[in-house]
């Protein structure tokens, strides 16, 4: 087994901007598959209330009833 640098020094710290930088990366990927999400869910659901409003058939009005 050979030695590597690994096993006799500490690995650097990360300085805060780049822990900010890695957050804010995760933190947007996040965001845009949560709007991804929703999208597909609204655009689906649209689609539903869309078919379902062409099925709905409007029932013909109950003619009223003339007196004599």
């Amino acid at each position: 087994m050979t030695a590597t640098r690994q096993q006799f020094f500490k690995p650097t710290k990360a300085t805060a901007a780049e822990k900010a930088a890695e957050t804010n990366s995760v933190a947007k990927g996040i965001i845009e598959q949560e709007a991804a999400a929703r999208e597909k869910k609204t655009e689906k659901l649209r689609a539903l209330r869309l078919a379902q409003d062409m099925e709905a058939v409007q029932p013909a009005p109950i003619p009223k009833r003339k007196r004599k």
